[in-house]
């Protein structure tokens, strides 16, 4: 299979997505060694959804190829491990001194540990295992973003950053079980209600999109650990009744 794709060529399109994903990423981490880290995180946000869109463009094309998984993946990497890592570092972590940088190294460790575990392990695709890193990367970039437009930056700041570096790093490689959405059927019919419901959460986005976006993702990376807790919960009400 590979020695054919090798002689046939690459499908252009997906991996044109691709590519242009590895180039936001690439440009987020020259505008963070630029100190403009609102635009590293916007640049960040458009690298996820040219990441989105490659898979989806392969699938309904029918141009899915290991070449392009494999490629996909190190975009990934770099996307979604290394920028926001030195985005983070550079706007407040690099403060801490070596703390700092160790900080920056866990999340990108945790990242290729968390993609590394996605293409080799088969699970239920109704489901990831951990926080996906774009959600990760969109957490974090989110919350940069609105602290750069308030210009909020303090010791405070310094040490919740580091914090939630830590906890954001810790979820991505942990066993909580997260909603994929990869269920959703996009080329079928769906109620009118539904595409209302997609033109309002344009709306919120667009009159403030850091906000919006970091509530949305927050929410995401809580609700693993809160169903978590549920289901121990029921287990444990469940044992007792027993």
């Amino acid at each position: 299979m590979d020695n054919k794709e090798n002689h046939s060529g690459i499908y252009l399109l997906p991996n044109l997505f691709t590519t242009a994903s590895l180039f936001t990423a690439f440009y987020a981490i020259v505008a963070s060694m630029q100190a403009r880290y609102e635009v590293a995180a916007i640049a960040i946000f458009i690298g996820m959804i040219s990441d989105g869109v490659d898979g989806r463009v392969a699938r309904l094309t029918n141009t899915q190829t290991a070449f392009g998984a494999q490629y996909d993946s190190l975009s990934d990497m770099v996307t979604f491990g290394v920028a926001p890592s030195l985005l983070l570092y550079s706007w407040v972590l690099h403060s801490l001194g070596k703390i700092g940088w160790l900080i920056a190294f866990t999340y990108t460790a945790a990242v290729a540990l968390r993609l590394a575990r996605f293409n080799t392990k088969k699970v239920d695709k109704r489901y990831f295992q951990g926080l996906s890193c774009t959600a990760a990367a969109a957490l974090v970039s989110a919350y940069v973003w609105l602290c750069q437009l308030n210009q909020v930056e303090n010791g405070f700041i310094v040490k919740f950053t580091a914090c939630l570096a830590v906890i954001v790093a810790l979820l991505m490689v942990s066993n909580i079980r997260y909603y994929s959405f990869k269920e959703i059927d996009f080329k079928g019919k769906v109620p009118f209600i539904y595409l209302l419901l997609v033109v309002i959460a344009f709306v919120f986005i667009a009159a403030n999109p850091a906000i919006v976006l970091l509530i949305v993702f927050v929410s995401y990376a809580l609700s693993g650990p809160i169903w978590w807790l549920w289901a121990r919960y029921r287990w444990y009400r469940k044992s007792r009744a027993h």
